[in-house]
């Protein structure tokens, strides 16, 4: 049987693990109609917060967190998926799903990313003038139709230490 998950009273079905972060596993996942049936049209991601120890970042509240940094990020006007349902009670999220490669598989199969580049250098603009930083490791961005997308959430007070210019393009060499 397949794995379900709900949110918010909507059950979504699980297709696979996407990715797992510091603050949870990303699935690939469809809602489900109410009698169960899959509706593969509306492919989304669904975030389950985690609680696992990470040496090297402290944690408050996660979903808190992730629903607050992801209204400061909205005023940055990034290209980011939207957020689509969050269940507080149970720690999911429910976000458009980017369908694309991320920067990291590119690098990874040797492809040039030089132009996708300066699309993270123009994001770290916008959220800098908002007194942000983002984290610029390359799986939290995906490409799609030649445009990047930050598809996490997280972002910090800005600090040059963790700028872009200063740590971020560090990931990518």
């Amino acid at each position: 049987m397949e794995k379900t998950m709900t949110v918010n009273q909507t059950e979504y079905g699980i297709i696979r693990l996407l990715g797992h972060g510091k603050g949870g596993y990303s699935y690939l996942a469809y809602p489900l109609d109410g009698g169960g049936n899959k509706d593969r049209g509306s492919l989304c991601v669904l975030k389950q917060i985690h609680h696992e120890p990470c040496e090297y970042y402290t944690f408050g509240d996660k979903i808190a967190a992730e629903q607050n940094d992801y209204r400061r990020l909205l005023k940055t006007g990034i290209r980011m998926p939207q957020m689509v349902d969050i269940d507080v009670t149970n720690e999911r999220i429910v976000k458009e799903y980017i369908e694309g490669p991320t920067l990291s598989e590119l690098i990874e199969k040797k492809q040039p990313i030089e132009a996708y580049i300066g699309q993270v250098r123009q994001m770290a603009e916008q959220v800098r003038v908002h007194g942000l930083n983002i984290d610029y490791y390359p799986t939290n961005f995906v490409v799609k139709d030649g445009l990047v997308y930050y598809i996490d959430y997280e972002c910090n007070p800005y600090s040059e230490e963790w700028s872009f210019e200063n740590w971020g393009i560090t990931c990518y060499s």
